[in-house]
This record gives C-alpha cells, sequence and structure tokens, in this order.
C-alpha cells in the first residue's frame, strides 16, 4: 500500500512539473470566473434551504424540550410521592407496635408476625434508590411493590371492618399504599416518556446538524464570492505581467523554482530539515541527565 502510494505521488509530481506557469494561472482565472458567474445562485440556493430548514430545526428543539419537561416531571411526581411515603413508614410501624403491645394485633391476627410487607417494601425502595439499574431491573421491582400494595389493601380490607381500634394504623398504611401506587404509575409514565423523546433527540440532533453544514457550505460560498473580484484581477495581470514580482500583493511565485534550478533546497526539504532539526532539540531537552550517577 505504501510503495502504490509512493508511485501515484510520484507521477502526480511529474504531471505537475509539467504544467507551466501560464497554464496554471490560466486555469485559476477559468475557476474563478465560473465560480464568479455560478455562486451568485449557489447562494441564493442555499439561503432558501436555509430558511426553509430553520424553522424545522426550532420546532424540533422545542418539541424536544417539552417531551424532557414531562419526563422531569413525571420524575418528579415520583420521587415526591416516595419521598412521603418512606417518611410515614416509621409512623406505620410505631402504630403496629402500639396495637402488638396492647395485644390487639395479635387477637386481630395470631399470624402477624409472618407480616413482612413493609420490611420488603423498604428493601425494594433501597435497591431503586442505590442500585444502578436499567430500566428492565426497575421495572421488575415496581412490579413487585405493586404485588406487595395490593396484597397490603386486601390486608387493610378485612382488618378494619373487623377491628375498629386499628383504624389509625390502617389509615396510615393505606396512605403509604397510595402514595407507592401513585409513584409507580408515574414511574411507568415517566419511561413512556423516555421512549418517546429518545427518537426526537435523535431528529433534533440530525436536523442541528443539516443546519450546521448548511450554514458552513453558504459562509464559504459568501467567502469565494466576495474574493473573486480580487483573484480574477490577480490572475489576469499575472498572465499579462508575468509572475515575478508586481508590487505590493504580487510577490515573485517563480522564486523557489528558480533556487531549486540552481541546486538549492525546495521549500519542502527546507521546512523537512527544519522539523528535524527542532525534533533533535527538543529530544536534546528531555533526555535525562547522567550528572547525578556520575557524581555518585
Amino acid at each position: 500500500m505504501a510503495d502504490s502510494n509512493l508511485r501515484r505521488m510520484h507521477m502526480d509530481s511529474e504531471a505537475l512539473l509539467a504544467v507551466t506557469p501560464d497554464h496554471l494561472a490560466q486555469a485559476l482565472l477559468n475557476r474563478r470566473m465560473l465560480l464568479n458567474e455560478q455562486l451568485p445562485t449557489v447562494i441564493r440556493t442555499l439561503e432558501a434551504e436555509e430558511q426553509n430548514l430553520s424553522p424545522k430545526v426550532s420546532r424540533s428543539v422545542e418539541i424536544h424540550q417539552r417531551a424532557n419537561e414531562a419526563v422531569a416531571r413525571l420524575k418528579d411526581e415520583r420521587d415526591q410521592a416516595q419521598i412521603r411515603a418512606r417518611e410515614l413508614i416509621p409512623k406505620v410501624k410505631t402504630h403496629r407496635d402500639v396495637l402488638v403491645e396492647s395485644g390487639g394485633m395479635v387477637n386481630l391476627d395470631p399470624d402477624w408476625k409472618k407480616e413482612k410487607l413493609f420490611e420488603e417494601l423498604e428493601d425494594i425502595e433501597e435497591q431503586i434508590q442505590t442500585s444502578a439499574l436499567d430500566h428492565k431491573a426497575e421495572r421488575k421491582l415496581i412490579e413487585r411493590r405493586k404485588k406487595l400494595i395490593e396484597q397490603n389493601e386486601k390486608w387493610l380490607r378485612e382488618r378494619r371492618d373487623s377491628n375498629p381500634e386499628m383504624a389509625e394504623y390502617i389509615d396510615s398504611r393505606r396512605e403509604v399504599s397510595y402514595l407507592f401506587s401513585i409513584a409507580n404509575k408515574a414511574h411507568k409514565n415517566m419511561i413512556k416518556a423516555v421512549e418517546k423523546a429518545q427518537p426526537l433527540h435523535d431528529k433534533k440532533v440530525a436536523l442541528q446538524s443539516e443546519l450546521r453544514e448548511l450554514r458552513r457550505q453558504l459562509d464559504r460560498a459568501k467567502e469565494l464570492f466576495s474574493q473573486s473580484d480580487y483573484a480574477i484581477e490577480h490572475w489576469g495581470r499575472r498572465l499579462n505581467d508575468g509572475f515575478s514580482e508586481l508590487g505590493v500583493g504580487y510577490p515573485d511565485l517563480l522564486k523557489d523554482m528558480e533556487r531549486v534550478k540552481q541546486g538549492g533546497d525546495s521549500s519542502f526539504a527546507r521546512k523537512k530539515r527544519n522539523e528535524d532539526s527542532t525534533k533533535k532539540i527538543k529530544s536534546k531537552q528531555t533526555k535525562p541527565s547522567n550528572s547525578g550517577a556520575e557524581e555518585e
């Protein structure tokens, strides 16, 4: 591959050396004159495309922003409900302890010690808050919490009707279940909103990239057009008056060629030699000193 590239570079160099200054100047002049004719149409076309694309980009940014705001709103609703539910759990436990001490819990349900609902809920909350879970794992935990809440509602209905003394305990426990239900619903809707927002984000990024590229082309076209008159005048004068120094803005273009003809280095060779010299100097400066070892 390297040999092929070298051969191609060698052929290109020979072809370039065969081109006379007059031919090269005429080609540059022709190109500039062609650009001068075509660029106004190109610029108008690009400006029309920009005017058509800019509102689409603005709408896409606005729609994506609204989608993000919906995600943020649902996330906040979920988080607030979960926070309030977690804050109530100690209160529910306190009511339960009072009932246990009074014997009400035992009288009502001999198997009450097996009831681990809130311990499981706390475990789920701990995992959601502290673990880096993907949507699939988090969804499983949410579903598990939903089933526990449903079990809790059934438990509440049965016990509130049979034991009025447990009303306060049941009410606070029901509020916890209600808050977790709100959190579950908000989380489910948030996931849907996130999935909806992703293609909107991708579309926004694609449109913004397209608009940037369009404006880059437009700026380049305007820059070339602004240089056209000067370039046409410059190469027209070169064809008429030659390529030696002609005054300000017209340096000697054949100076390097004449130096090479007389056996001197090309500008490329001089640049390469300067780079090699700079590398050697830097290498010497960074080379570790042996003076400390000699002193020992």
